[in-house]
């Protein structure tokens, strides 16, 4: 666990800047469109989910009527023997009865030709009921190797994120005790800092130190092109005067400008793909605990770097399913 600094490091002068309001709408705008793509990632993230559980469903009630069909052939092949003894026992008594009427001969023979027309049919529906099964079982082979080939892709991302996780906790080590974490939840890792590490009071120039542990991230983020990155900026529930926040609307504006800032240095690393990069600001709607005391107030003011792997190969494959 990440070890607490004093709240002293934060006070500092602060820089003001004037931001216009067509500047406010279109980062409001911008929120809203990165605010989308989160539930749009989030709601994939579930929709895999649904559809890994709906295939192993799947799977199972293959299974079942696979079970169902094998009872049906093992019925089938028990009724043609029995036919087929039958066929055996009129024969030898057709051999018998040769020497008898026309009229039972006659007899005789229509009841074997009914009994032949009865094995002929039976014979048929077993091999209607043996290619069924060959096709079922060749489907439900085919279904379980991509559940598998699933699974392992899920897998190997799952692997990806942990190896990832421990490079940058390596990568960061330096950074131990002064408000970073980092943390991997949810098949994805998150990066967190505290503001006494990056910002002064109000103000969204993020200081040495600071700018030095976003550099790391970026050097681990150049090596692992395929991964998106949100930078998401969080505030407490103090509101902004004046006096403090020149230049900045609200706690959203503020957020938004730091999260901005973020993205700024990490694009500064030429082996940043800047496709991946996302700028958010959630103000102070998304706390990590209740605005009830200095301290937790200081753990609400974070950015978080949010490490998500790209999905389009598990997309392909569920699409191909």
């Amino acid at each position: 666990m990440i070890k607490k600094v004093s709240f002293l490091l934060l006070v500092a002068a602060l820089s003001a800047s004037c931001v216009s309001k067509k500047v406010f709408n279109e980062l409001e705008g911008k929120y809203a469109t990165l605010k989308k793509q989160q539930r749009e990632l989030s709601d994939e993230n579930h929709d895999l989910e649904k559809t890994k559980n709906k295939l192993e469903n799947d799977l199972k009630l293959n299974q079942d009527e696979l079970a169902k069909v094998k009872a049906e052939r093992d019925k089938l092949l028990n009724d043609y023997t029995t036919a087929s003894n039958n066929l055996k026992t009129l024969q030898t008594s057709y051999a018998a009865l040769e020497k008898n009427s026309d009229e039972a001969l006659q007899a005789n023979m229509k009841k074997n030709r009914e009994l032949l027309a009865q094995l002929d049919a039976k014979e048929k529906a077993l091999a209607a009921e043996q290619e069924r099964l060959n096709k079922l079982q060749a489907d439900l082979k085919d279904r379980s190797q991509r559940v598998t080939d699933l699974e392992n892709m899920i897998s190997s991302k799952e692997e990806s994120m942990r190896k990832l996780k421990e490079t940058l906790s390596k990568a960061l080590n330096s950074f131990e005790g002064k408000g970073l974490t980092v943390e991997q939840k949810n098949g994805k890792v998150y990066v967190s800092m505290e503001n006494k590490l990056l910002f002064q009071t109000g103000s969204w120039a993020v200081g040495t130190e600071g700018k030095r542990a976003v550099v790391e991230v970026g050097k681990v983020l150049a090596q692992n092109p395929d991964i998106t990155v949100l930078i998401e900026g969080h505030t407490d529930n103090d509101k902004i005067l004046g006096s403090i926040g020149g230049g900045i609307e609200n706690n959203w504006d503020l957020s938004t400008k730091r999260a901005t800032a973020i993205v700024n240095i990490l694009a500064e690393n030429k082996g940043v793909l800047k496709e991946n990069l996302t700028a958010a600001g959630r103000g102070e709607f998304a706390p990590l605990m209740a605005n009830d005391s200095p301290e937790n107030k200081a753990k609400n003011r974070r950015i978080e770097i949010i490490l998500t792997p790209k999905l389009d190969e598990i997309s392909k494959m569920l699409n191909d399913l």
